[in-house]
């Protein structure tokens, strides 16, 4: 998952009375103009930042890779955000907003860079592109309550077929060059982002900017940590760091954690949240597509009908009936 501010507005929650876009400017004019290209950062970046980390992961060990990252992208980012911002967090504000980047970014995104090391980087993110049904499972049972209705459970039926058919570990074909216990680390990672989305509207946190700089650093520096507790050679892979590997870290801070994250920011605070969440079945497409045309990754017919019934799950699940 390269994985992102909370998507607060991405849960479920009980209908509220329509309210226009708010994509006003400082002057007072319209910013509708910022949608679509929002929304093509977020698809289009996000989807290739699967492919940037298992490129980065090549040559240095993924948690290590996710420290170096979030904590270069959350240090300057926090900078900008107190110059923009000009205004100090509060102790509370920033506890909570680092329990927020632990769960996030510090277990969720480097799960998904850990699971990178062992499997295709398209079939990543169709797991991660499950999350809808862990958004409505979680909050049902431990926040909203809120009844599940038809066509989500239908949505949720189809995302698991779908998962079936591409790691179905009876199948006979030898595609399969992969292990199958990664995928509980990524469905791991995925419950942690999703609980860490759901606490993120009820916490008390700071500014939008100073918000997700401290989520970016703290998630780098809990990164860190793992991967002094269960990586070796950290010292010597960065030195062996060919041009390779920086640029795709480098790819990863300015595209996917200041671009894409932004573009994600700007669209929960403008757009619906209808739309905001097609991102999670728009980035599998270009994962699958990047890594099968850039790195070489094979796709069967049968994960590609996989991939087709969990996108067409999440459809479900995110679209409404009006």
């Amino acid at each position: 998952m390269s994985l992102h501010d909370p998507p607060q507005n991405f849960v479920p929650y009980p209908a509220k009375k329509k309210q226009p876009l708010k994509t006003m400017g400082t002057a007072g004019q319209p910013k509708t103009n910022l949608l679509i290209p929002a929304l093509l950062a977020v698809y289009i970046i996000w989807g290739s930042t699967y492919l940037g980390m298992k490129i980065g992961i090549r040559e240095v060990p993924p948690f290590l890779l996710s420290g170096i990252r979030f904590i270069i992208a959350g240090s300057l980012l926090f900078a900008w955000a107190i110059y923009k911002e000009k205004q100090w967090p509060s102790i509370k504000q920033v506890l909570n907003a680092s329990l927020i980047g632990f769960l996030l970014i510090g277990i969720g995104n480097s799960g998904v860079a850990f699971s990178l090391k062992y499997m295709p980087s398209g079939l990543v993110s169709l797991i991660v592109a499950a999350n809808p049904a862990w958004f409505i499972l979680l909050d049902y049972l431990f926040f909203s309550r809120k009844k599940v209705g038809i066509r989500t459970l239908l949505g949720i039926g189809f995302g698991f077929i779908g998962l079936f058919l591409i790691f179905n570990p009876f199948s006979a074909t030898e595609h399969k060059d992969f292990p199958l216990w990664p995928i509980g680390v990524v469905v791991m990672g995925s419950m942690c982002w999703v609980t860490g989305s759901l606490l993120s509207p009820r916490l008390k946190l700071p500014q939008q900017l100073t918000n997700t700089a401290i989520q970016t650093f703290v998630g780098g520096i809990a990164a860190l940590v793992m991967s002094a507790v269960l990586e070796d050679n950290q010292l010597a892979s960065i030195q062996s760091m060919t041009h390779v590997s920086i640029g795709a870290i480098a790819y990863l801070i300015i595209f996917g954690s200041w671009i894409g994250y932004t573009s994600y920011s700007w669209l929960i605070n403008n757009a619906p949240p209808r739309i905001t969440a097609t991102y999670a079945y728009v980035n599998p497409v270009v994962a699958l597509f990047l890594g099968w045309s850039i790195a070489g990754e094979q796709l069967s017919l049968e994960m590609f009908a996989g991939s087709v019934i969990v996108i067409l799950g999440v459809v479900l699940m995110t679209l409404r009936k009006h």
